[in-house]
C-alpha cells in the first residue's frame, strides 16, 4: 500500500513543528511542511498529495485561495483548514470550496491525529466508491430501457418530455420494474446531466436518521466543527435528488421536503441559515399514494408537488412481447461479465419464462438469468437450467393443464429425488457428512431435500 503524502502549510514555524511531530505517529504517511504559502501552491502544482493541512490567515496566499488552487489542481484532494480566527462566513466559504474539515486553534494533538487519520481513510473509501459508481453506472444505461410494447413506448415518450423540462417527477410501479433506471435516464437527458445523481432509499434509512441524511446537521454550541455534516439535498445541488419509496417518509420529513420543493432552499438540522439549492427532485414509490393521502399518512400538498409529471411503469407480466428482447439482452450482458460465450436460449426455456407471472418483475428476471448462466452449460440455456419454482408455476398456467408436460415432468423429478435420497441414506446408514460427500452437494441442500420428502437421517441408522 503506497504511503499517503501530507502537506502542512502555516506561516508559524512552531505550528509546523507541532503538526509534524504529531503526524509522525501515522504509520503510512509522509509529512512535508511549508512555511511559505506561494511555495506551497507551487509544490501542489508539481506533485500529488493526499491531504493538505493549511492555516487560513497567512501572508501571501491565504488558506482560502490555497484551497481554491489545490482543488482546481486535484478535485479529490482532502483539505483540513486550521485557524485561530473562526467565523461563520469563512467556514461556509471554505466548505463550499470543498474543504474536508475545519478546526480551530488551539487544538489537542490527539484530535488532529484523529481528524487526519479519518480524512485519509475517507479519501481511500471515496476512491473505491468512485470505482464502484463507475461500475454501477454501466448497469444504468439507456439500452436497458428496451421494449417494443405500447406501454414501454409511452414510458419512453414520457421520459423524453420530462427531460426537456425542470419539473419534479413521480414514478410509480411495482418493485423491480426499473423506476431508478427511468429516473437516471431523465437526469441523463436533461440539462442537469453533467451534475450529480444522488439517490436515497427512504425505506432503507432509519427514520431517526432521515433528517440528518437529507438536510445535514449544524454543530451545537458545545460541539466542534467536525460534527458538521452535509445533507444529500445540498450534495445534489446542480443535479438530481432521487427518492426511492417516498411513500415511506414520516410526516415530519414530508413537511421539510415540501419546503425544499416550494422554496428551493434547505436548512440544516440544528439551525443555521437557509441555503438555496438548484436541483430537480424525482420520487418513486410502489405504494398507492392516493390511498396514503386519504389515510392521512401522506401530505396531499406534497403529493401534488412531487407529481407535476407522473410516469407509471408497467409490470413485466404485461410486457409479453418484450420478454424475448430482455432475455437476449441480459444473457449477453451476464455472459460477458462471466467471461464466457452467450449460450443459445432454447425454445422450452423461453416458453417457460413467458408463462411465469414475474412478481419481482425485471429484477427477478435478471436474477434468474444470472443464476442460470452461472450454473448451466455454456452451449445452451434450457428449462433444466431454470429454478424449479419457476418451472412449476409456469407449468400450472400452461395450455396442457393438469396433465400437461410440465406437471408430469415435475412429478417425475420429485419421484427421482425421493428414490435417490432413500438409496443414498440407506447406503450411508444415515451418516449425513458421508452422504454429502457421496452426493457431492452442500449439506444445506441435502437437508432441504430430505425435509421436502419427509425423510429423517435417524430412520436410516443401524
Amino acid at each position: 500500500m503506497p504511503r499517503a503524502r501530507v502537506l502542512v502549510v502555516d506561516d508559524e514555524e512552531g505550528m509546523l513543528e507541532v503538526c509534524a511531530d504529531t503526524l509522525a505517529r501515522l504509520p503510512d504517511a509522509t509529512v512535508e511542511t511549508e512555511q511559505d504559502s506561494r511555495r506551497a501552491a507551487e509544490r501542489i502544482e508539481s506533485g500529488a498529495y493526499d491531504l493538505l493541512i493549511t492555516d487560513i490567515r497567512m501572508p501571501g496566499l491565504d488558506g482560502i485561495e490555497l484551497l481554491r488552487r489545490a482543488r482546481q489542481r486535484d478535485p479529490g484532494l482532502a483539505v483540513l483548514l486550521i485557524t485561530a480566527y473562526p467565523s461563520v462566513e469563512t467556514a461556509v466559504e471554505s466548505l463550499r470550496l470543498g474543504a474536508s474539515d475545519y478546526v480551530t486553534k488551539p487544538f489537542v494533538p490527539s484530535d488532529l491525529l484523529s481528524a487526519v487519520g479519518r480524512l485519509l481513510e475517507n479519501k481511500g473509501l471515496r476512491e473505491e466508491n468512485a470505482l464502484l459508481r463507475r461500475q454501477a453506472d454501466r448497469g444504468h444505461d439507456a439500452e436497458e430501457l428496451i421494449g417494443a410494447c405500447p406501454a414501454m413506448l409511452r414510458v419512453r415518450e414520457a421520459i423524453d418530455r420530462a427531460a426537456q423540462t425542470d419539473v419534479d417527477v413521480l414514478i410509480t410501479g411495482e418493485a423491480g420494474t426499473g423506476k431508478e433506471l427511468v429516473a437516471r435516464e431523465i437526469h441523463r437527458q436533461g440539462r442537469r446531466g453533467a451534475g450529480r445523481f444522488v439517490s436515497a432509499d427512504c425505506d432503507a434509512i432509519p427514520a431517526s436518521q432521515l433528517d440528518a441524511e437529507f438536510f445535514g446537521r449544524e454543530p451545537s454550541g458545545d460541539e466542534g466543527a467536525s460534527s458538521w455534516t452535509l445533507g444529500l439535498i445540498e450534495f445534489a445541488d446542480g443535479g438530481t435528488f432521487f427518492l426511492s419509496e417516498v411513500g415511506q417518509l414520516p410526516l415530519s420529513i414530508q413537511a421539510r421536503l415540501l419546503r425544499v420543493l416550494q422554496e428551493r432552499a434547505t436548512r440544516r438540522g440544528g439551525g443555521g441559515e437557509e441555503r438555496l439549492v438548484d436541483l430537480r427532485v424525482i420520487c418513486a414509490t410502489t405504494r398507492d399514494l392516493d390511498a396514503e393521502v386519504r389515510a392521512g399518512r401522506f401530505r396531499a400538498d406534497l403529493y401534488y408537488a412531487i407529481s407535476a409529471a407522473r410516469i407509471e411503469l408497467p409490470p413485466l407480466r404485461e410486457r409479453g412481447e418484450d420478454l424475448p428482447l430482455l432475455v437476449e439482452r441480459f444473457v449477453d450482458q451476464y455472459a460477458r461479465e462471466m467471461h464466457k460465450g452467450a449460450p443459445r436460449v432454447e425454445a422450452d426455456a423461453l416458453a417457460t419464462l413467458a408463462r411465469y407471472a414475474w412478481p419481482g418483475n425485471v429484477r427477478e428476471l435478471q436474477n434468474v438469468l444470472r443464476r442460470a448462466l452461472a450454473m448451466g452449460c455454456d452451449e445452451s440455456l434450457t428449462v433444466d437450467d431454470l429454478p424449479e419454482a419457476i418451472v412449476a408455476q409456469a407449468g400450472e398456467g400452461s395450455p396442457e393443464g393438469e396433465g400437461g408436460f410440465f406437471r408430469f415432468r415435475r412429478q417425475r423429478i420429485e419421484a427421482f429425488e425421493r428414490e435417490y435420497l432413500v438409496g443414498l441414506m440407506r447406503t450411508c446408514q444415515g451418516d449425513v457428512p458421508r452422504a454429502v460427500r457421496e452426493a457431492r452437494i452442500p449439506r444445506g441442500t441435502l437437508y432441504r431435500l430430505l425435509k421436502k420428502h419427509g425423510l429423517l437421517p435417524e430412520d436410516f441408522r443401524a
